[in-house]
């Protein structure tokens, strides 16, 4: 519930520390460093003002003269995790360019397990998302598209790298709990599978699963993804979806 009288702010037009006295014993990034330290440690639940204080070695109330409120924290993680965005000289590939993008934000958030959560649009305008952004759009400078085109491809980039990372994780962190192996649950489920195969209720189920494919290629089947979503963007593809649709700076 909003409180009455509240004024919407940035984190990033406020001053670094607001208040009087001596000279503040430290930066809104040394904050922020500690906060994602806690969340790669322990994850993104156990960050909190006590905890970063704490990290700190200072009191927990004096924080809140660098960070009002703990939405802004987490804008602030996700401003210190996106610094380590590689901003390279564009190639003049889009397509290679964006897919170096997609890897390198995939393993950005592997690095980071607990930004998948913080993934939004409201923490995307910080000062390196805006420098990346910034260089993906420079990137695809040789697509013939307008911005409006581009930025809803950087978007759609972001969510397919953000969906499949928290699907690695999310499955990596199922198979820690269980109280068997992975192998012998993948045993039963197959079984049982096999035993719904076999009923004959699910014809094309067993016909797909009949097929020969061989073990699957987690890497490969990542690659397809991000190279499908490319397709659409190709200049013909694009064409079809964004003529006479409206764009960025489109009258």
């Amino acid at each position: 519930m909003a409180v009455r009288g509240a004024v919407p702010e940035v984190i990033w037009a406020r001053p670094e520390r607001t208040g009087r006295g001596p000279k503040p014993a430290y930066t809104r990034d040394d904050v922020a460093a500690a906060a994602v330290r806690i969340a790669d440690a322990q994850g993104l639940d156990a960050v909190s003002m006590r905890h970063v204080a704490a990290e700190l070695g200072c009191g927990t109330m004096s924080l809140y003269n660098y960070v009002p409120r703990k939405e802004d924290l987490y804008e602030l993680m996700m401003d210190t995790a996106s610094a380590e965005h590689v901003l390279w000289e564009p190639s003049g590939d889009w397509r290679a360019d964006m897919t170096r993008v997609a890897h390198e934000t995939r393993a950005l958030l592997r690095r980071h397990p607990w930004m998948p959560r913080l993934m939004s649009p409201v923490y995307g305008f910080s000062p390196h998302a805006l420098r990346y952004l910034e260089h993906c759009l420079a990137c695809l400078d040789p697509l013939e598209a307008r911005y409006g085109t581009k930025l809803e491809l950087i978007a759609m980039i972001n969510g397919v790298v953000t969906t499949y990372v928290r699907g690695e994780l999310d499955t990596a962190e199922r198979v820690r709990a269980l109280p068997w192996s992975e192998a012998e649950e993948n045993g039963v489920r197959g079984a049982y599978l096999g035993r719904q195969l076999a009923s004959g209720a699910f014809p094309r189920m067993a016909e797909a699963f009949g097929e020969d494919t061989g073990p699957v290629d987690l890497e490969e089947v990542f690659e397809r993804a991000v190279g499908r979503l490319l397709d659409g963007f190709t200049p013909d593809s694009a064409d079809r979806w964004t003529r006479n649709a409206p764009g960025i700076g489109s009258p």
